[in-house]
């Protein structure tokens, strides 16, 4: 017999039900869950801080130091005491939760992150370690609000001042009004901000001139 079995496809027809589709969850679904995963792990190191007496805390910025360089990365994740990292709990999961909506969470925080924490490396008192997330939240508090102006978009404009109508008092940590307080940190943080919205503006801005041409 010369006959073949290629007609077959390499085997027999699926007679069962059709695999469904695989769905993912919804943008603010993911956030939430983000910002929730974050939040927990700050509690988790403050945990293991309080048990360890704070040992920890060493590990935040030094100004003006070579070895307080490194801090710049671990200071956001380090708070003082529970009751330091509880006034950061809110504030940071709503504005986190609203920059991961923005899609724009990464770069926005990285950008943040290293003018903060220069920040106050440069200019911080000498003889003090900086530690906390505050920084980063008032970064993510002015990226909020500027980034519609940059933007021109109406609702990105709507929404920065809702936030502001709610935090917009906070803006006033980056005044120096408590020798406790790292205005430095939220002066800088804020700026980074800005920064980050104007360089994603500009960034989305030439994207959009580049497909305009190919089209």
């Amino acid at each position: 017999m010369t006959g073949s079995l290629g007609s077959y496809g390499g085997g027999l027809p699926s007679t069962g039900p059709p695999a469904p589709a695989r769905t993912s969850w919804p943008l603010w679904a993911r956030s939430a869950v983000v910002i929730a995963v974050l939040t927990a792990l700050l509690y988790v190191i403050e945990a293991i801080d309080a048990v360890s007496k704070h040992d920890l805390d060493s590990a935040g910025i030094e100004p003006r130091e070579a070895d307080g360089l490194t801090g710049i990365f671990f200071s956001p994740f380090l708070h003082a005491d529970w009751e330091h990292l509880a006034a950061n709990t809110l504030p940071g999961m709503v504005l986190g939760f609203l920059v991961l909506m923005a899609r724009r969470f990464i770069i926005t925080t990285a950008i943040v992150w290293v003018v903060s924490g220069l920040g106050v490396w440069l200019f911080a008192p000498p003889y003090t370690v900086t530690v906390g997330a505050s920084g980063i939240i008032f970064g993510w508090l002015t990226y909020i609000l500027v980034r519609g102006l940059f933007n021109r978009d109406v609702w990105q404009v709507l929404l920065g001042v809702v936030v502001f109508m709610i935090y917009g008092g906070v803006l006033w940590g980056v005044v120096p009004t408590d020798g406790r307080v790292s205005w430095q940190g939220h002066l800088f943080g804020a700026i980074g901000g800005v920064l980050a919205a104007w360089y994603l503006s500009k960034k989305d801005r030439k994207r959009d001139e580049k497909k305009a041409l190919t089209q």
